[in-house]
C-alpha cells in the first residue's frame, strides 16, 4: 500500500495530539490534501523510457523522479527519470489546463510524481541523447507524491561530485542513471548465471554464515557467541569447506552466489564482504571446469554486452606467465612483455647487474615503444614508482630518434654489450628499455608493476576490448619469511601434480598444484583448483604446511572424518562477481557495482557502521573492551 506524504506540519500535530492537545483544522486540511495527492488506485502504465514513437496516441501514466523543471512563461518542461530512462513533459497554455502549469511550475529537482498523459512526437527538435528523444507527453493529470529538499548533490550521470559525498548520501547517488546500469547489469548476471548452471545440472545450495575459525587465508570477522561465552563464530572468507562436503554427500554438482567476508586491507577492487560465484563439481578434471565456465562466460557476455568471447579461451602456465608479464594475472591487450637478459649481460662490469646474477637473481627489461624522448624526470617518477615494488633502482636506455643512446650504466658497458642489450630487447630508435635486476620474485613484481603504468600513461588499455586468459599449474606452496614456512598459495586442499608429488619431501617449492585462475585484462576474476580427495595426500600436506595431526583434527576434523567415508574427485571454481561485474561495465572500482559498499578504512559512510554497542550487550556476551 502507498503510504501518503506527511508533512513536517502534520507531524507536528499527531505529537501534539499525543500529548493530550487538540488537533486544529490545518491538520485535516493538510491531510486531505497529502490523501488527494496520493496514488489512489492510479496504476503506472510505462516505465518511462519504455515509450516511443510506436505509443503516440496513447493514454499513458509515468512515475518518477523530476530530473529537472525548465518554466518558459506559459510552457513549462519537466523531464521525469525513473530507472528506466527520461522522458520529456509538456505543460503548455491551450493544451493543459491552468492550474496543472501553475502545479508544474512549482516542481523541483527529485519531486516524485505521477503524470497521466498523452504521447505525442516532438513538435521541436529530436534529441538524439535520449532514447525518448523523439516523444514527449501531453498531460492532462499531474499528482505531487512527495517532496524533496534541493539534494546536496545533482542527481546525473557521470557525476563529479566526491565519492565520500556520494556514499553518504548513496540512496541518491543510487538513482544516477550510469548507477541504475550498473545494479541492472549485475542483476541480469547473477539470473544469467542462475539459469545457464541450473541448465547445466548444478544444485543451488546454501551454506552456513556462521562457521568456526580457519587459520590460512585472510583475516576472520569474529563473531562473539552469546550462548557460548568466550567462543566466537567467524564469517566465511568462502564456502570452501562446505562445498566439498557437498560433494561427499553426492550432491555432485552444486553452486550459489555466496556472501563472503575478508577483514583485509582495501582496494578499489576490494570489499570487507563481497559476492562469489561459487561451484563445485564432482568426478571432474581441470578441463571439465574449464569447459563450462568457458560457456557460462561466453553466455554471460553475449547476452549482457553483445560481446563474442571467443572458445576455447587461451591457457598459460604460471611461470609462463610471470616470465613473459611479471604477474599472475597478466593484461594482454598489449605487448611490452618481459625480456630476461640474464645472459647477455652476465659478463658486464655494471656492479648492478652483475651482483643481482651473482645472488641467484635475473636482469630483464622492457621496452616501452616510442619513450625514447621520455624526460629525465618523468623516468625519475618510474624509478620511484619501481621502488615501491621492491626495486632499488631502475637502469634505463633512452634511445633518441636520430639514433643517439642515452643510459644511466653505459660507463660500465663496452660498446658491444650495450650493442648486445639493445638487441636483445628489439631496442629501435625512439625507444625506451627499463631493467630491474634482482631476485626474481622483485624483478617480476618491479617490471610487471612498471609495465601496467607505461601501459596507463601511453593509453594502450581499451576498456571496450576483453581479453581473457586461463594461468594454471600454479606453485603448491610459497615460502613465508615472517612465519618461517612454506603456506599454501591458494589453499590447503588444492590437488598438486600427480608428476610433482614425489618433490613433495625433499622440494616443496618445486611442486605445481592443479589450480587455474581465470584473467580478464590483467584482472583476477576468478579461480579454482582441483581438490585434495585421497586422505593420505591431504594428511601429507598438512605435514608440510607445518600443522601437528591434532591441529590438523582441531582445524579441519569434520572434512578429514567425512574422508574416511567415500570422497570423489571433485574440483570448482569461484568468481568475483562484484570484479566481473565492474569490469563488463568498464568501471574502475567495485564500489560502483554494489548497492552499498564500504570506504577503504571497512566503514559505511551512510549508517555510519560499525558502531559502538551497548554495555548491556557486551555484558550478554562476556566481553569487556580494552582500554583503546
Amino acid at each position: 500500500m502507498q503510504i501518503p506524504t506527511i508533512s513536517s506540519n502534520v507531524v507536528k500535530q499527531i505529537e501534539d495530539k499525543l500529548a493530550g492537545k487538540t488537533i486544529s483544522q490545518n491538520y485535516v486540511e493538510e491531510m486531505e490534501k497529502t490523501m488527494a495527492e496520493s496514488m489512489q488506485g492510479l496504476k503506472r502504465t510505462h516505465r518511462c523510457a519504455e515509450l516511443s514513437a510506436a505509443n503516440a496516441g496513447e493514454t499513458v501514466t509515468v512515475m518518477g523522479w523530476v530530473q529537472k523543471m525548465r518554466n518558459k512563461g506559459g510552457l513549462v518542461f519537466v523531464d521525469v527519470r525513473d530507472r528506466s530512462g527520461i522522458i520529456q513533459v509538456v505543460f503548455e497554455e491551450g493544451k493543459s489546463e491552468a492550474g496543472l502549469i501553475e502545479k508544474a511550475s512549482r516542481l523541483r529537482a527529485e519531486f516524485v510524481v505521477a503524470v497521466v498523459g498523452t504521447v505525442e512526437k516532438r513538435s521541436g527538435a529530436v534529441n538524439k541523447n535520449l532514447a525518448t528523444g523523439e516523444i514527449e507527453v501531453i498531460p492532462s493529470e499531474l499528482r505531487i507524491l512527495a517532496e524533496s529538499e534541493t539534494p546536496p548533490f545533482p542527481v546525473e550521470e557521470n557525476s563529479k561530485t566526491k565519492e565520500e559525498i556520494r556514499l553518504k548520501y548513496r540512496y541518491l547517488d543510487l538513482r544516477r542513471p550510469d548507477m541504475q546500469r550498473n545494479l541492472l547489469m549485475r542483476s541480469q548476471a547473477a539470473t544469467l548465471t542462475r539459469q545457464f548452471l541450473a541448465e547445466e545440472g548444478f544444485l543451488e545450495i546454501e551454506t552456513p554464515v556462521l562457521i568456526g575459525s580457519t587459520p590460512e587465508g585472510a583475516r576472520d570477522y569474529l563473531v562473539p557467541s552469546r550462548i557460548h561465552q568466550g567462543h566466537f563464530y567467524a564469517l566465511p572468507q568462502s564456502p570452501q569447506l562446505f562445498k566439498q562436503l557437498l560433494m561427499c554427500s553426492g550432491c555432485d554438482r552444486y553452486f550459489q552466489l555466496a556472501k563472503c567476508f575478508r577483514d583485509e586491507d582495501l582496494r578499489a577492487d576490494r570489499q570487507p564482504e563481497f559476492t562469489q560465484i561459487d561451484m563445485e563439481l564432482s568426478f571432474v578434471d581441470v578441463d571439465d571446469v574449464i569447459d563450462v565456465n568457458e560457456r557460462l562466460l561466453a553466455k554471460l557476455f553475449k547476452e549482457i554486452l553483445d560481446v563474442e568471447v571467443s572458445l576455447p579461451i587461451p591457457r598459460m602456465t604460471w611461470r609462463e606467465a610471470m616470465d613473459r608479464y611479471g604477474s599472475d594475472k597478466p593484461d594482454t591487450r598489449f605487448g611490452m612483455e618481459l625480456n630476461d637478459v640474464t645472459e647477455v649481460v652476465k659478463d658486464c662490469e655494471f656492479a648492478v647487474f652483475k651482483g643481482a646474477i651473482e645472488n641467484g637473481g635475473s636482469v630483464r627489461g622492457i621496452n616501452a615503444k616510442g619513450q625514447g624522448g621520455m624526460p629525465r624526470k618523468k623516468i625519475d617518477k618510474l624509478t620511484a614508482f619501481a621502488k615501491d615494488y621492491g626495486a632499488k633502482g631502475l637502469a634505463y636506455i633512452a634511445i633518441q630518434e636520430d639514433g643517439t643512446v642515452k643510459s644511466s650504466f653505459a660507463k660500465f658497458m663496452t660498446e658491444e654489450e650495450m650493442n648486445a642489450l639493445i638487441a636483445a630487447m628489439g631496442g629501435e630508435n625512439g625507444d625506451l628499455l627499463l631493467f630491474a635486476a634482482d631476485k626474481n620474485k622483485v624483478v617480476w613484481a618491479v617490471l610487471g608493476a612498471l609495465r601496467m603504468e607505461l601501459a596507463a600513461q601511453m593509453e594502450l588499455l581499451d576498456k571496450n576490448e576483453y581479453k581473457f586468459l586461463w594461468v594454471t599449474e600454479f606453485p603448491l606452496l610459497e615460502w613465508n619469511d615472517e612465519q618461517n614456512r612454506y603456506t599454501a598459495m591458494h589453499h590447503p586442499f588444492t590437488m598438486p601434480m600427480e608428476e610433482d608429488l614425489k618433490y613433495i619431501d625433499s622440494a616443496p617449492g618445486r611442486v605445481r598444484a592443479k589450480a587455474y585462475d581465470i584473467v580478464l585484462n590483467g584482472n583476477e576474476i576468478g579461480g579454482g583448483s582441483v581438490r585434495i580427495f585421497n586422505p593420505e595426500i591431504q594428511s601429507k600436506m598438512f605435514e608440510v604446511l607445518g600443522f601437528t595431526e591434532e591441529q590438523a583434527q582441531e582445524q579441519f576434523g569434520f572434512l578429514l572424518t567425512a574422508f574416511k567415508y567415500g570422497v570423489p574427485p571433485h574440483a570448482g571454481l569461484a568468481y568475483g562477481l562484484d570484479r566481473l561485474v565492474m569490469l563488463m561495465a568498464k568501471e574502475d572500482s567495485i564500489r560502483d557495482v554494489i548497492a552499498f559498499p564500504k570506504v577503504k578504512d571497512a566503514s559505511d559512510l551512510m549508517t555510519e557502521a560499525p558502531t559502538r554497542v551497548a554495555g548491556e550487550q557486551l555484558d550478554e556476551l562476556g566481553l569487556m573492551l580494552a582500554p583503546m
